[in-house]
């Protein structure tokens, strides 16, 4: 198993004129004059500005669990508002600490791609030519974790400041102004657009000493593509986009240079291992840690937080929370399908035993679980049902000891931020939006069910009308790419997400009078489609205003 080792080179200020407005630990800051005078040297620097996306406001927690929670499908916890069920029921503040510093920690990722694009560029014209080339791909991959920094902020905060220069973000926080979103995606484009001519293919790269989880030309056009589609939805609603994203999905879809693992299940056990997979996995989050007990350690919370409910045996494994739960009006349609993927994806067990003790059999279902009676009543069992959680990263299931953490808190489970699946149901979908050839829309989702089926069985109707189409690539969205950070995010770029968390609510008490859902009774439709304005950042920067709905 070879993971992707940080080496952080490390000194200086950063942000120093900008007071505390976006000051954060630095994982690139180097005495310049003494260093990035050679490939290798830019490359250690180019890993600490990859090194951004292990840290808990980004990938390791914030945006791969707790901002992504609250939608049609799963929700959190209980059925309170307290503590970490905030941001997960929408009843947060501007003030809220993990509001700002996902902000703030996103701002000073791209202060550091900033810095290291106009360090490389400045120096590298006195490299050896075999310096430079390998350069040039740095410089591709650096401008592609700006674009992909840039577009969690502009999704995510929507109305934000676009510091294009490191100079920019040492300017005097009272000249600070929001650009409009329009033109932080054009940014976003501009940087993915010279990525794409920049990196290689994953499978043709024999430049770069190790090109596991590093991002690719696949990387970029799968990210461009899912740009352009969230470009064209609400709130920008620019619908020329989706021809553009067509475009580049096509491009990468015909290239023959990416495809699905033909085993569903196989695409968890990589991940929960650290093995990388250039087929399907088109960008991917590395953790590991020996010990995961260094708060300096790249651990994540994969599979603590949106994994198998686990008991703790002391010596043997750690404590997972399991705090996201699965919403049943989601579950109980999907159990009409017959989809091998739904056992895969959400769990009706928790672990109650440590697997090689008292229980050989690893885990008790939650019916099992009901005390007193062999034959169980609807209400026992629909109170069980609201206990279902995610199982794709299923620790004790998948993860071999090579890998395992014995931790109440993080895991070496590592996080999909785009996988190649999802590429073909953007592809779908933009050539739905666009006027395509519903034809080649159609057979892009089909790839996606035959690999989940195992047959071309459940293949959809070529016979079906645009709209019935589109409807169908949202469920599909649903089930394939279930609580993989999506769902919330599509449901606000398609502008359904207020009326979906209404209707869901309905779904639910229709179902069983009891259940909970705690985010139908906080959400507010034109207010939570983004996040707040860090109220901090909002009081440092005089021209720059709170998003809507947010200054009640």
């Amino acid at each position: 198993m070879k993971k992707f080792i940080f080496i952080i080179p490390l000194l200086g200020l950063l942000f120093a004129s900008c007071d505390d407005l976006l000051k954060e630990e630095s994982f690139t800051e180097v005495g310049k004059d003494n260093y990035v005078n050679n490939a290798a040297e830019a490359q250690n620097v180019l890993l600490g500005v990859y090194r951004y996306m292990n840290t808990d406001a980004i990938y390791s927690f914030n945006l791969s669990i707790l901002f992504t929670i609250s939608s049609d499908i799963a929700q959190c916890e209980g059925d309170g508002n307290s503590s970490f069920r905030t941001i997960p029921t929408n009843s947060h503040t501007a003030s809220y600490p993990d509001v700002q510093t996902t902000w703030q920690t996103l701002y000073a990722a791209i202060y550091a791609a900033n810095d290291f694009i106009e360090t490389v560029s400045a120096r590298m014209g006195e490299w050896e030519y075999a310096d430079q080339t390998l350069a040039n791909i740095y410089l591709g991959e650096a401008r592609a974790l700006r674009a992909l920094y840039y577009f969690e902020l502009v999704r995510w905060y929507g109305n934000v400041v676009l510091m294009k220069t490191a100079a920019d973000s040492r300017k005097d926080v009272a000249e600070f102004e929001q650009a409009d979103p329009a033109d932080v995606y054009a940014f976003i484009e501009e940087d993915l657009r010279f990525a794409v001519d920049a990196l290689p293919w994953a499978v043709d790269d024999n430049l770069r000493s190790n090109t596991a989880f590093r991002l690719s030309k696949g990387s970029v056009l799968g990210l461009l593509t899912k740009v352009y589609c969230t470009w064209a939805g609400y709130p920008v609603r620019d619908e020329a986009k989706w021809g553009e994203a067509v475009k580049v999905a096509k491009r990468l879809v015909e290239s023959g240079k990416h495809s699905l693992n033909p085993d569903y299940e196989a695409v968890w056990r990589n991940t929960c291992n650290g093995i990388w997979d250039p087929q399907e996995s088109l960008i991917e989050v590395s953790f590991y840690s020996p010990t995961g007990l260094n708060g300096d350690d790249a651990t994540g919370r994969i599979g603590k937080w949106n994994g198998v409910q686990t008991l703790a045996v002391a010596g043997v494994r750690g404590r997972n929370a399991a705090n996201w739960k699965v919403t049943y009006n989601f579950t109980g349609e999907w159990e009409k399908h017959d989809d091998p993927r739904m056992p895969l994806s959400i769990a009706d067990y928790s672990y109650g035993y440590h697997k090689d003790g008292i229980d050989t059999d690893g885990y008790i279902t939650y019916f099992d679980q009901i005390a007193g009676t062999s034959n169980p009543s609807e209400d026992q069992k629909n109170k069980k049902r609201q206990l279902f959680t995610p199982a794709k990263w299923d620790t004790e299931k998948y993860v071999t000891p090579a890998n395992f953490l014995i931790n109440n808190d993080k895991s070496n489970v590592n996080w999909y931020v785009l996988r190649y699946s999802d590429v073909l149901l953007l592809y779908a979908e933009a050539l739905t939006e666009a006027g395509g050839a519903l034809g080649d829309a159609i057979e892009a989702v089909n790839i996606v069910r035959r690999r989940g089926f195992g047959d071309s069985e459940h293949d959809l109707s070529a016979g079906l009308s645009r709209e019935e189409l589109r409807e169908a690539i949202r469920k599909e969205r649903a089930y394939e790419l279930c609580f993989e950070g999506h769902r919330k995010q599509d449901l606000i770029r398609w502008g359904i997400y207020f009326k979906t968390i209404r209707q869901t609510a309905q779904e639910l008490q229709d179902w069983y009078e009891n259940a909970n859902y705690a985010v139908n009774r906080y959400t507010i439709e034109g207010r939570h489609e983004l996040m707040p304005i860090p109220q901090r950042d909002l009081d440092l920067m005089p021209k720059v205003k709170q998003n809507p709905g947010w200054g009640l």
